[in-house]
């Protein structure tokens, strides 16, 4: 007894080895620790015992464990939901999913959820139900049958009781208009009904007025014109085919005669186009410069301002000559005549007028319903060509101020006019991106120039006969061969919008265009290359003019200077009469 109260331990190692009885249930404890590196078990060293004899335990080997996953976490429990008692039909409250799910069916229960639908899917839902029905009725408008004329477009929606136009609604907008009315009432189920009254309230008015509806229907596909615009027509056949007889008989003669090359002569036209330079600046006006154009003789330059007031320059040395005052707008372009000192001026005030050089008014041409563009002189002089806003270009006579003719046939403004120089034909250009060319002697459009993409602005024929300039806001300019009604070449001219173009006056050597990049530039007449460019101006250039003598090319811009490039010097002129 006193041994085992001294070593308390001794008495237990026997209880703990009975209680494992073999070496599975000490793997099976060592498989269920955490996979962590495991030590050598060492076992304790026993002292002698004099009561009992214990056996000592082989030491265990060390297995390495294998890899067990860590268990997982719980999943959380989920709160209780409360949920509102939801009233019966009957009165009755029901507090529990499981009441209604025995009380009511499955098909029953599901029907009966309402889903509630947010702001944005609502939106959505409206935008594809009105593209739907757009699209509806664009199908439904595709098949009626609508009116191309425009003036029976405006007749039915007058029946219909809407506006027959809108503020700068155009043709083909007003006919759309029509079109989705119509089926509109279609799909309302109006149209029918509603056409059919129409048709039997226009059946008792031709049923009433049957005459007066025959009358008419007997209209001419014409204008019939006045018997001053038969005679100035006449006269500008007679015109024309003598000009057109001297031009042919010239060409001719230069063709027959070896010792006149045309190719030489370009040539030295050119080399003399090269050597231009600024010989003269002036002030033309307080404000800003539109037109400008040489006489018949070159000894005077006309130049038009914004200012309304027309100025009178003596050449060479741009020496203020007289004043032109009477227009109440902005003056927007100035020419001389091609046989005598007059001149004609075009004006923002939707007048036209013909003053003498001394400043005196000889005319005035009013007629235009919108401000005027452009003003050209036919070549005999006796005729005033004008360009308006108002969609139309007119002819009058410049004696008497009679407007002789009301030229119909752009879509847009008119801008641009030129008179051919065998006088037989008129051009015109505007803001539709179109030129047509009119005979004179019968009234016809002979020719549309389609090409342009923009507003075409300037305008010129060739003295050769058949080719015509045209330079618009594309910043193209287009020759076009009157003889295979084409265009022969599109030149790249400028940075900016081209404002202006002319033929050398002569004999269309070169061209020049003005354009808004500042700049002016010189073409070849033969193969439209460019030989010079001018710069100078420090605004848009607006209109330019070339001396009869090919000496000088005038030119006007925004900046209210007038700029004079001359090829003309001592030497040149002492070398040319030596020879």
């Amino acid at each position: 007894m006193a041994a085992e109260e001294e070593n308390p331990v001794s008495t237990s190692l026997p209880v703990s080895s009975a209680a494992v009885p073999d070496s599975q249930a000490l793997i099976s404890t060592i498989e269920a620790t955490p996979s962590q590196p495991v030590q050598p078990i060492i076992p304790p060293v026993i002292p002698p015992m004099v009561s009992a004899v214990v056996p000592p335990i082989a030491p265990i080997s060390t297995i390495p464990p294998p890899q067990v996953p860590a268990p997982l976490a719980p999943l959380p429990v989920r709160p209780p939901v409360f949920k509102p008692p939801v009233p019966a039909q009957n009165g009755e409250v029901r507090t529990s999913d499981s009441e209604s799910d025995h009380d009511e069916p499955g098909p029953t229960r599901a029907s009966a959820v309402e889903y509630e639908i947010s702001e944005e899917s609502r939106q959505v839902r409206e935008r594809q139900e009105k593209a739907k029905q757009d699209l509806l009725m664009k199908r439904r408008a595709a098949v009626l049958a609508v009116p191309t004329n425009d003036m029976a477009v405006r007749a039915r929606l007058r029946r219909l009781g809407e506006p027959i136009t809108f503020f700068g609604e155009r043709e083909m907008e007003r006919r759309d208009r029509l079109r989705m009315l119509m089926a509109k009432l279609d799909s309302e189920g109006q149209l029918d009904r509603l056409m059919k009254a129409l048709e039997e309230e226009e059946a008792a008015a031709t049923a009433t007025g049957a005459d007066v509806e025959e009358e008419m229907l007997q209209y001419p596909f014409y204008t019939e014109g006045s018997k001053a615009l038969l005679d100035a027509r006449i006269d500008i056949a007679k015109y024309s085919i003598m000009k057109a007889a001297k031009r042919l008989q010239q060409a001719q003669r230069r063709r027959d005669n070896p010792d006149e090359s045309i190719d030489e002569e370009i040539d030295y036209t050119l080399k003399k186009v090269e050597s231009l330079y600024l010989d003269c600046t002036e002030s033309g006006d307080d404000r800003p410069l539109s037109g400008c154009s040489y006489s018949h003789d070159g000894n005077l330059l006309a130049t038009s301002s914004l200012s309304g007031v027309v100025k009178i320059w003596s050449m060479p040395r741009l020496q203020k000559f007289s004043a032109l005052k009477g227009h109440t707008e902005r003056a927007t372009d100035v020419t001389f005549s091609p046989v005598s000192n007059h001149v004609a001026t075009s004006s923002a005030d939707r007048t036209a007028r013909l003053w003498n050089t001394d400043g005196s008014l000889l005319n005035t041409f009013q007629g235009h319903l919108d401000r005027l563009a452009r003003i050209a002189f036919h070549p005999s002089g006796k005729y005033l060509g004008t360009t308006s806003f108002d969609k139309t270009w007119r002819l009058w006579d410049v004696d008497t101020g009679v407007e002789l003719l009301l030229q119909e046939g752009h879509s847009r403004s008119v801008y641009g006019i030129a008179f051919h120089p065998d006088g037989s034909l008129a051009a015109s250009c505007g803001l539709d991106a179109l030129a047509r060319a009119w005979d004179l002697r019968t009234g016809r459009s002979i020719l549309a120039l389609e090409g342009h993409v923009k507003p075409v602005l300037g305008i010129s024929f060739s003295p050769n006969g058949y080719h015509l300039a045209t330079g618009g806001e594309d910043n193209t300019c287009r020759i076009w061969d009157l003889r295979k009604r084409k265009s022969l070449y599109v030149i790249p001219a400028h940075s900016n919008l081209i404002s202006q173009v002319k033929f050398e006056p002569q004999e269309g050597y070169f061209l020049v265009t003005g354009s808004y990049d500042m700049t002016v530039k010189v073409w070849s007449g033969r193969d439209f290359k460019l030989v010079k460019s001018l710069s100078g101006h420090e605004a848009k250039v607006t209109s330019l003019d070339i001396h009869p003598d090919e000496q000088s090319i005038a030119t006007v811009s925004h900046d209210r200077w007038i700029k004079l490039w001359s090829t003309r010097n001592k030497g040149d002129e002492h070398a040319m009469d030596v020879d």
